[in-house]
């Protein structure tokens, strides 16, 4: 399945587009060769239908696609991260974790 969900590095940040305009975006910056995912915004409209963890499950793919490591201080994507466990959990500080070796 195709994810609907693409990095955009000139505004660094994933791009989630919801029809109408919409769009749910997690920013992220590039800090000693990790995805550090900062901050995900969805529509406040939109918020409880899924489209944050829809998000976040593409942001990871990508990530785990592209042999990534990553570092999430979104309390979204560090939660997401959380419930899905396929991945091995390496801590980096209280408010971080990373994940490595998906898959």
């Amino acid at each position: 399945m195709e994810s609907d969900v693409r990095d955009n590095p000139a505004m660094t940040r994933f791009e989630m587009f919801l029809g109408d305009g919409a769009l749910a975006v997690a920013y992220y910056k590039i800090e000693d060769g990790r995805v550090v995912l900062l901050h995900t915004e969805v529509p406040q409209e939109l918020s409880g239908l899924g489209y944050g963890s829809r998000l976040a499950h593409g942001v990871f793919e990508a990530l785990r696609r592209d042999g990534k490591r990553v570092i999430a201080k979104c309390p979204l994507m560090s939660s997401y991260a959380a419930r899905h466990p396929p991945r091995r959990l390496i801590a980096d500080g209280r408010d971080a974790s990373v994940y490595s070796d998906f898959g």
